[in-house]
């Protein structure tokens, strides 16, 4: 890219999210606390987020200095993402003129192709490996696959969230591990903003809690989550609380259907909840449990170890990568561990001060930050 635009600034358009701000989902946390800071970091560049009609109001807006377009999709989990992704690139190529698109996940990654014989520059942040979600069917994990595969060969750059995700990358495409690089997820977000006291009683009032005694868990209400693992262990546990289960399903199927029918006195489901509440949420309690069987990098996880909760983790790659203690984790599916872990003291899980310090500097925002700027600027001389 010419000298002369770097300097007067270019134009990115990003996609593959729902849409932000306050959209559930990683992958949307993940591009409400960025990009804000690469507008700052870089004010000559315009930054447009291309959201999806179904999660925004708004035809257009604007948010911390980024234009926040809204695009439609078709209906239905196995064309949403895929349709708003086709409907951006164009978008991005006949009305902005956009020099660089930045595709978040290995679905929209499908338009990568496309994007290049448009004459853009494209970054390809991988977040998950989603061809192993339970929620897609055998057809729909083969397009993923094909997916990935169009990221890795025509992106001009790949952001791997996680250090495993990063490295499986390169010993699988080994002719192309100079253009595949780790930049984590940040956690520090969650401890901006502290929450008055009054607003902590309204929300454990709301659900019915008592601070120090429930265990919470968050995130979307699909398989993968492994939210029926925690349920089934909570329930045969000696825990006397509760479990709130703070999330929703992006389209109510079967899955998310028979965990809402648990719904008790002693099971919460919050449905999706604001950051401030989650916050509050995550600081009450007695216990944060991710139970997952796939995770990219676990914002959740980054989240509540970053507010002081004790944490509980299935002990899968991207969950082992935050490199906690032994304890700190249990077998992926094992029920019967889970539920011992639970009835044991929860204080057993909890980080010292040093060690959550140690943790969150490896994950912050604005480093997060200056690498992928580090990442634009090679493409751009490229």
């Amino acid at each position: 890219m010419a000298a002369d635009m770097v300097e007067s600034g270019i134009k990115v358009c990003v996609l593959g999210l729902r849409g932000l701000p306050d959209v559930m989902g990683g992958v949307e946390m993940h591009c409400e606390q960025l990009f804000p800071l690469m507008k700052e970091r870089r004010p000559n560049d315009t930054f447009i987020i291309i959201g999806r009609k179904a999660y925004l109001a708004s035809r257009s807006s604007e948010y911390c200095g980024l234009k926040i377009i809204t695009l439609p999709h078709a209906g239905g989990k196995y064309f949403e993402a895929i349709s708003n992704t086709a409907y951006g690139v164009a978008y991005a190529w006949v009305m902005l003129r956009s020099d660089l698109l930045h595709l978040h996940g290995i679905g929209p990654s499908l338009m990568a192709p496309v994007a290049k014989a448009l004459g853009m520059k494209v970054i390809v942040t991988y977040h998950s490996k989603n061809y192993e979600h339970d929620k897609w069917n055998r057809v729909a994990k083969l397009i993923l696959r094909i997916g990935e595969l169009l990221a890795v060969v025509f992106a001009d750059r790949i952001i791997a969230v996680s250090r495993s995700l990063a490295r499986d990358l390169k010993t699988r495409f080994r002719w192309a591990a100079d253009k595949i690089h780790f930049i984590p997820n940040g956690a520090n977000h969650i401890v901006v903003d502290q929450v008055e006291p009054e607003i902590d009683e309204t929300v454990l009032q709301k659900y019915g809690l008592e601070r120090g005694n429930y265990i919470v868990s968050v995130g979307r209400l699909v398989p993968e989550k492994g939210f029926h693992d925690l349920l089934a262990a909570f329930c045969r546990s000696s825990f006397p609380g509760k479990l709130v289960i703070a999330g929703d399903a992006d389209h109510r199927g079967r899955y998310s259907q028979r965990l809402l029918e648990k719904a008790d006195h002693r099971v919460v489901f919050t449905g999706f909840v604001s950051k401030d509440l989650v916050r509050v949420l995550l600081a009450k309690s007695s216990l944060f449990v991710l139970p997952s069987y796939n995770e990219g990098l676990p914002i959740a996880a980054l989240e509540a170890i970053a507010i002081g909760a004790p944490v509980l983790l299935s002990d899968i790659e991207a969950n082992l990568d935050l490199g906690l203690a032994p304890g700190n984790y249990f077998k992926v599916g094992d029920v019967d561990q889970l539920r011992s872990k639970i009835s044991q003291d929860h204080e057993h899980y909890r980080l010292s001060h040093s060690e959550r310090s140690s943790l969150l500097s490896q994950y912050d925002w604005r480093a997060v930050c200056i690498e992928t700027d580090k990442l634009y600027s090679t493409v751009e001389r490229g």
